[in-house]
């Protein structure tokens, strides 16, 4: 009728960095489909501009654990946003206090930490075998064995921090034989020997005395740059490097210096300072270097459950009964 305001009674939901184009297949959407309406964007958005142009008239927002931040000067250009629902149930790139201010409901999901720890492994034995190289090198047409191998066995692994993901990490490396030390501000050495570790003295001291060093600390300020040149040349030259918590852990510049200077042997990594990583970044070509592009929780088995309890959250929050609440 001419003259008379249509009243919008469905939501509007969008599910961010849906980079392979799956989330909609993962979980059953139709549960919300007679309220909500819902979008899958697959690109990433890389700027503030970006986001508020593609969710700007949404309640509802979905996002893949730290791809894309929510900061209160975002949230600002939101009004709309009424439920942000993360994957996992931690993630520092929510700023939580502006979004409770602003009247915005953040829930998360469970989250699987087997998939990490599995693929710092994937890392650690792609570097001590080679695998990237000799598997170009055999695909095409190139030499029949190019390299060495590092052996494992009877060598130290030090690990910088030893909580749930690191702990996974250590188990494994005592199953190949490994002697496993780890190092954080706050390890109890009592804790780390009931798992078989044992506590280094002091940062130095681990990072002198490995054969393999994995990264797997929570990123603050006590950690940001926690890993730079000093530490990095008291590493051993025959030492692998192996990062797959948060790039800014490691000095990225100093990392990259190791690298094409040779003061470590190796680096593998599956977290960059920027991501997705630029085409024309340096690490892409850095010399000893596997990287991977932050597959660590990337696996079917958590992904259906992020995307299952994603479902639950957004029905629950239309409820009135919001679950999983973070903040």
């Amino acid at each position: 009728m001419s003259g008379t305001a249509t009243v919008r009674t469905r939501l509007r939901c969008a599910v961010l960095d849906d980079y392979q184009g799956i989330a909609g297949s993962l979980a059953d959407w139709s549960r919300i489909a007679d309220r909500v309406d819902t979008r899958f964007i697959g690109e990433h958005l890389g700027s503030h501009d970006d986001v508020v142009r593609a969710v700007g008239e949404c309640e509802i927002v979905v996002v893949m654990r730290e791809r894309t931040p929510f900061p209160a000067e975002l949230l600002d250009r939101l009004p709309r946003l009424r439920l942000l629902v993360t994957s996992g149930m931690r993630n520092a790139a929510i700023d939580l206090k502006a979004a409770a201010a602003r009247g915005v409901t953040v829930c998360g999901t469970a989250s699987n930490s087997a998939p990490p720890a599995e693929l710092t492994w994937a890392l650690i034995l792609g570097l001590a075998r080679h695998v990237a190289v000799e598997n170009a090198a055999l695909r095409s047409g190139g030499p029949w064995q190019q390299t060495l191998g590092t052996d494992l066995h009877g060598r130290r692994l030090g690990l910088l921090g030893l909580g749930k993901i690191g702990t996974q990490v250590a188990r494994v490396g005592a199953a190949f034989g490994m002697e496993v030390t780890a190092w954080s501000q706050h390890l109890d050495p009592r804790r780390a020997a009931a798992q078989g570790v044992a506590a280094a003295a002091s940062k130095e001291e681990l990072l002198e005395g490995s054969d393999v060093v994995s990264v797997h600390l929570v990123l603050g300020d006590r950690t940001r740059g926690l890993i730079g040149e000093p530490e990095l040349r008291r590493m051993r030259p025959t030492a692998l490097l192996v990062n797959t918590s948060r790039a800014a852990i490691v000095d990225q510049s100093a990392l990259l210096r190791a690298l094409h200077e040779g003061w470590i042997a190796g680096a593998g990594a599956d977290v960059f300072e920027t991501e997705p990583l630029p085409a024309d970044d340096p690490l892409r070509t850095a010399p000893r270097f596997l990287a991977l592009p932050h597959l660590g929780y990337v696996t079917r088995r958590n992904y259906e459950g992020y995307y299952r309890e994603a479902v639950e959250d957004i029905e629950a929050h239309l409820a009135g009964a919001p679950v999983r609440l973070l903040g």
